[in-house]
């Protein structure tokens, strides 16, 4: 064996042996049902007109928490791009819906696959029911204001 192959292994050894000691592997599965099941599902009631206001320009404290509560509730079925995930993208959102409709949306799902047509065209694409995240109405709040900055509103 040439000398230059005897380095070359041993370098790349040596590499997968440092590398492999700097992951961590003890690493807990974390069990969401687990975490959950002692807090009761909360149902907003439905928020009418007159109920929201919109601000401009947008709340800077509003856009911290409604991104806070996107990556921990609502990352893992909406992407914040016109691609489907498991729920539909959310770009354009706020200039295809109401205020009004997403707040519901986001507060009591079963109202509004109960009531309107919409919410239920959008299950009838998704196959997969929007689950209660127990968001209240101020969260909410803050959830479209970041997809009002999403879709470009200053």
């Amino acid at each position: 064996m040439k000398p230059i192959y005897a380095v070359l292994i041993l370098v790349v050894g040596i590499v997968l042996i440092r590398c492999d000691k700097g992951v961590k592997k003890d690493y807990k599965v974390i069990d969401t049902q687990e975490l959950t099941k002692n807090q009761p599902e909360v149902h907003g009631t439905e928020v009418k007109e007159g109920e929201l206001q919109l601000t401009n320009p947008l709340k800077e404290e509003y856009l911290a928490t409604g991104k806070s509560i996107y990556d921990l509730k609502c990352s893992a079925c909406h992407r914040l791009t016109e691609e489907k995930l498991v729920g539909p993208g959310w770009k354009g959102v706020t200039k295809r819906r109401t205020p009004l409709w997403i707040m519901n949306m986001i507060t009591n799902v079963e109202m509004m696959l109960e009531k309107d047509e919409e919410a239920q065209k959008l299950l009838e694409q998704c196959l997969v029911r929007m689950p209660n995240q127990n968001v209240s109405r101020e969260e909410a709040r803050s959830i479209i204001e970041y997809m009002r900055k999403n879709d470009g509103e200053q």
